[in-house]
């Protein structure tokens, strides 16, 4: 579905953020970008959804561009407006009609366990519901192509494995391809099909795991030797990538 070639991205201070990525990404893969910090993961998704472009090197579809859902690390909502009017903003943006955009909106919540907020500001939400909303704002135009930016960092263990559960359901019940980015080696072992390790700055692929899954996880997977035996497999590569 993606191909990144030969991708260089230098900012304007002459920060080199990506020298010769290189990668390509299957339709209905869930891939995560594993690195520390400051290694380019976050341009990598800005450069896939064409926010901004490279110095050199090119990022192609397997046909048209699609549809794309983009989730930030924060919610970013807007304060003023309720769950149902956030969720329907990119319908909005669409055209789509006021009815049929709220419809789908209240079932985009519905989908991420939020019936009955649909009238709450965002003041009033924890701060895993206002990610909720903002993963159903994404979701609501039933986007290919969804790109996730560390979006669970900021939340409590127990809001953070609800989520990933909820995500990994949602991708296979859309058939969306995901490409998420996170610095927790756990948090890619649990959702990943593939991991991509970066190197340290300027990023570029170091290490490209598959990762054996279960038809099933859950939280009793998160416990088994199955589970670590992923997690060593990745943090190995991350000795490649120093």
């Amino acid at each position: 579905m993606i191909r990144a070639g030969g991708v260089t991205k230098t900012f304007a201070g002459g920060t080199i953020a990506l020298d010769n990525l290189d990668f390509t990404i299957a339709p209905g893969e869930f891939v995560t970008l594993l690195g520390p910090s400051g290694c380019g993961k976050s341009t990598a998704l800005r450069l896939i959804a064409n926010l901004i472009q490279p110095n050199s090197g090119t990022i192609t579809f397997d046909g048209p561009a699609p549809a794309i859902g983009f989730v930030f690390q924060e919610p970013t909502l807007m304060p003023w407006a309720r769950a149902i009017e956030n969720v329907r903003l990119p319908l909005d943006l669409q055209s789509v009609p006021h009815a049929q955009g709220n419809s789908s909106a209240a079932q985009a919540l519905a989908r991420l366990g939020l019936s009955g907020f649909e009238q709450s500001y965002p003041r009033e939400l924890s701060g895993g519901m206002k990610m909720r909303v903002s993963l159903a704002r994404a979701l609501v135009a039933r986007p290919k192509l969804l790109l996730l930016d560390e979006p669970f960092a900021a939340l409590d263990e127990a809001a953070r494995f609800a989520l990933n559960d909820d995500l990994i359901a949602l991708a296979k019940q859309d058939g969306i391809t995901v490409i998420f980015v996170t610095h927790s080696l756990a948090e890619a072992a649990y959702l990943s099909d593939r991991v991509l390790v970066m190197t340290p700055r300027p990023g570029k692929v170091a290490a490209d795991i598959a990762l054996a899954q279960p038809a099933t996880r859950n939280a009793a997977w998160r416990v088994t030797p199955g589970f670590a035996a992923l997690q060593a497999q990745i943090a190995l590569s991350q000795g490649g990538a120093e």
